[in-house]
């Protein structure tokens, strides 16, 4: 068994996610792992569980949030796979 490192719930399914800076995380549920690992959009503070949106570097729950923000002058869309250019 494991112990999830939000909760401290010691769980036989606990399992784990590795980030790609190498650091390895044990969790009991998706949600403990949501709270731990998801991003939080830098205009309305909500936690980023979807795809997002990234633009320069910082992260946004949706195109809205990311032009709400006045400094940023790239072009914001929503999108589902696509790379930024």
């Amino acid at each position: 068994m494991a112990t999830c490192e939000v909760c401290g719930n010691d769980y036989w399914m606990a399992f784990e996610v590795r980030t790609v800076s190498g650091d390895v995380h044990t969790f009991d549920s998706f949600e403990c792992a949501a709270h731990k690992l998801a991003p939080i959009c830098e205009h309305c503070q909500v936690k980023i569980i979807g795809h997002g949106v990234e633009v320069g570097g910082r992260f946004f729950c949706c195109a809205h949030c990311a032009r709400a923000v006045e400094a940023l002058g790239a072009e914001i869309r929503d999108a589902v796979g696509a790379r930024p250019a």
